[in-house]
């Protein structure tokens, strides 16, 4: 046992001074050429046919995962129309968030928001608190977010 742990010592204290040497030889004094070399990436051809693959499912879905407010969930007489008035009434008071209604037989759901993150849509579930105390987080397929390609004066 004595030995094991003076084993272990030993090589804890080589690894670390190891490790300041190649750190030592990795800054140079002066400047090193800059390297212009390609580095050349060798890999199995499935992992490019594997790739498309992915790129072509997420095309399908029209989307990426991420989550969204649930506020109203409902079926039976009527639902529609709750549905349609609920996401309307949502519209009205946040103008700034989208609202979707789908159905999944037999319920009528809206769902507000497009998030990538739990901690935006509990951002905006604080916010609608008062007005929808019910709603809840799911899981969704979100639309892309729009991305913002003005350049800005301070570039």
């Amino acid at each position: 046992m004595k030995y094991f742990v003076l084993g272990i010592i030993l090589l804890f204290t080589l690894s670390s001074t190891a490790q300041e040497q190649s750190y030592e030889s990795l800054t140079p004094q002066s400047q090193s050429p800059k390297i212009s070399q390609a580095i050349q990436v060798q890999q199995d051809a499935r992992i490019d046919s594997l790739l498309k693959t992915h790129i072509d499912m997420n095309k399908r879905l029209n989307g990426t995962d991420g989550f969204r407010l649930e506020i109203f969930f409902e079926s039976g007489i009527g639902a529609r129309e709750k549905a349609l008035v609920t996401k309307t009434d949502f519209l009205r008071k946040y103008q700034d968030v989208t609202a979707y209604i789908t159905f999944l037989s037999p319920n009528f759901k809206v769902r507000v928001g497009d998030f990538r993150t739990k901690n935006e849509a509990l951002k905006l579930k604080a916010r609608i608190k008062r007005d929808y105390p019910n709603a809840f987080i799911v899981k969704d397929i979100i639309q892309f977010p729009e991305l913002n390609t003005e350049r800005t004066s301070n570039e």
